[in-house]
């Protein structure tokens, strides 16, 4: 129970009848050295208020040592979350990209012929997230929102990149360091020159020169 805290002044103001029932209201256990005597009175108030002061002003650091502890231990359990490991990107091709966590697909992004200024577009579960004008603005879409775990959760059970998909994408990485150019019809040099055509059918894979045919 919190009781008021009389001053010295305050109490000189008040009678010896009144002192007494200060006295009892805050229970007080210091012994009136004259109990007919006013300041008899005073002085054990004034004493009992000082000693529970004390221990109010002593305890405060134990308060504060807790908090700190608890802190302590909030800071700990925040150190064991484990970041998102960076993701993976497969390149299938020059429009196709895909983001895998581990082996979890995560998302992709595709190239939109159809749209005039924002062709790149981000996709999660078949559809459409996000889109810009660049391929970079997609990318910074996923790994930003993966980091803070607002991307939308792949649904759609994950599949590996299949090897034919690493292998069209070994060779349009090749193409491009030769300074080729992979078109649907088949590989271009810088000229314009049809070299050929690589592809897969049924699962084998074929290659045909440009001149010959075969």
């Amino acid at each position: 129970m919190t009781h008021i805290i009389y001053s010295h002044q305050q109490l000189q103001l008040k009678s010896i009848a009144r002192l007494k029932q200060i006295y009892s209201e805050i229970a007080c256990t210091v012994e009136v050295s004259d109990k007919s005597c006013k300041d008899a009175w005073i002085s054990a108030i004034v004493n009992y208020q000082a000693s529970k002061i004390q221990k109010v002003t002593l305890a405060a650091p134990d308060e504060q040592a807790l908090a700190q502890a608890e802190l302590d231990s909030y800071i700990a359990d925040q150190a064991q979350v484990v970041a998102p490991e960076p993701l993976r990107i497969v390149e299938i091709s020059f429009d196709h990209h895909e983001y895998y966590a581990d082996d979890k697909l995560v998302a992709s992004i595709s190239y939109d012929d159809d749209h005039l200024t924002q062709r790149w577009v981000v996709m999660v579960n078949g559809k459409e997230v996000f889109r810009a004008n660049t391929l970079m603005r997609c990318d910074r879409f996923i790994c930003t929102h993966y980091k803070d775990g607002s991307l939308p959760v792949q649904e759609k059970e994950p599949t590996p990149p299949t090897t034919e998909n690493q292998i069209m994408a070994h060779i349009f990485n090749e193409c491009q360091n030769y300074g080729f150019e992979i078109l649907d019809d088949g590989i271009y040099n810088n000229n314009g020159v049809k070299l050929g055509q690589v592809g897969c059918t049924e699962g084998n894979w074929w290659v045909k020169r440009g001149y010959s045919g075969q």
